[in-house]
């Protein structure tokens, strides 16, 4: 059972998702219903890779599955049948687990890369045959719908969808925390470490495999019931590889090994995309550079390094690792601003635009605008000034991670404790 104090920072967090809403505004409130749901479909989807240890790069199936689902079952309800607007997630739940069910069956004969790879190809048969299947998925338009009101609920603005998304994905949230502590959650962990002794125990191994993956179907359903209701439409890009592999970036980063460590990782994409992506083009190069650095430096996502260093609060002279926490911070925003200088400067220099004025300066290097300063290509000063702030920020990143190790050694004895695996489902 989590620890008291742990019981009131999330109540806590809680109640600021309640009372905060109301002061913010559209814009945000659209953006927290899209980092609820992108919570709620990495918790399901974290179900398969961090307890089972089953990777599938094709959750968009049943994320889709649920928002058709639920349009219909709208659809339904716009014609006169008297179903509460509030319990529409349900259709996608029903049909997440219905159709996890069939595609958990084939897809667990097999393991590893091959269960990856028979994931993926589900995705794409739905993602190719939406298009074709106008009376079910709308064809290539897809299907709309309208929220209809209920009990007093008119459900026309935003925040009444942001409340009941809210609702939904507390409630999922905590069947997904209960699972994990209940004989069968366990069973999961045990696939996941061994298989072979849990068929030696006398388990069905294939069985509880289709079970789990049907669980997380049914989860991934919700949210995208949730997405559905909120957008009022769908098409058949949900089914599209990119819903698959966003859920999985946002999974690692936050770290599968501890149970909210899917939640900060779609928040912290969701909201990243939500303050970026209006910013500059280049804004998925940038989240595929987040996966690849925190993979590389910390395996075990942010949260697993969050928690390593919540478990080991009491052994650490945080005087002393103040000072290097802040010079990393300070080289990491050194090299984040030469990387973001060299993108940005990429994606003037080979866009069309500055191919127009190459054109018209018969094929010189015109100067370009660039962080409300114009640089010009041929000059040297401005690319010195990117390779300063990277050479300036590995240098001093490089030191610091020196000290910060020399200060974790201390503590254990050991320089390499930042590799350790944090233990499922957060302290108990």
């Amino acid at each position: 059972m989590p620890n008291l104090r742990t019981l009131l920072i999330l109540a806590a967090l809680l109640v600021l998702l309640i009372a905060v809403p109301p002061f913010l505004g559209l814009g945000w409130q659209n953006a927290l219903v899209n980092v609820l749901i992108a919570s709620l479909f990495a918790l399901a989807f974290n179900l398969l890779i961090g307890q089972a240890g089953l990777l599938s790069f094709g959750h968009a199936a049943y994320f889709g599955v649920g928002a058709f689902a639920a349009l219909h079952l709208m659809l339904a309800v716009e014609d006169g049948l008297p179903f509460p607007t509030p319990l529409l997630p349900l259709a996608g739940a029903a049909a997440g687990l219905l159709v996890g069910l069939v595609a958990g069956y084939f897809a667990s004969m097999r393991s590893g890369v091959y269960f990856a790879l028979v994931t993926l190809a589900i995705a794409e048969l739905f993602h190719s045959l939406a298009p074709r299947l106008e009376g079910l998925f709308g064809g290539e338009s897809g299907v709309s719908s309208m929220r209809m009101p209920w009990q007093g609920f008119s459900f026309g603005s935003m925040l009444e969808v942001y409340y009941m998304t809210l609702a939904w994905v507390v409630l999922c949230g905590l069947g997904l925390w209960a699972y994990t502590r209940t004989p069968f959650g366990r069973l999961t962990l045990a696939l996941r470490d061994n298989e072979q002794r849990v068929r030696f125990l006398g388990y069905n191994a294939h069985a509880s495999k289709v079970i789990i993956f049907a669980v997380s179907a049914m989860f991934t359903g919700i949210a995208g019931a949730l997405q559905a209701i909120s957008n009022e439409t769908a098409n058949y890009s949900l089914f599209g590889s990119i819903v698959s592999s966003q859920v999985v970036l946002q999974t690692f980063v936050g770290g599968a090994t501890v149970f909210f460590g899917p939640v900060i990782g779609a928040t912290a994409f969701a909201l990243f995309s939500f303050l970026v992506s209006d910013l500059t083009r280049s804004w998925l190069l940038y989240q595929g550079l987040i996966f690849v650095l925190i993979m590389l430096y910390a395996p075990t996502g942010i949260g697993g390094v969050v928690h390593h260093h919540i478990r080991n609060r009491h052994q650490l002279d945080w005087a002393r690792l103040a000072g290097p926490y802040l010079m990393a911070l300070a080289g990491g925003l050194l090299i984040a601003g030469g990387v973001v200088f060299l993108v940005e400067s990429a994606s003037v220099l080979f866009g069309e635009e500055y191919a127009r004025l190459r054109h018209a300066a018969e094929g010189g290097l015109p100067p370009y605008a660039l962080f409300g300063a114009e640089w010009s290509p041929a000059s040297v000063l401005t690319w010195i000034i990117p390779a300063a702030l990277l050479a300036g920020g590995i240098a001093v990143l490089i030191r610091a991670r020196r000290e910060i190790d020399t200060l974790w050694a201390r503590k254990d004895g050991t320089r390499d404790t930042m590799a350790e695996t944090a233990p499922l489902g957060g302290e108990a």
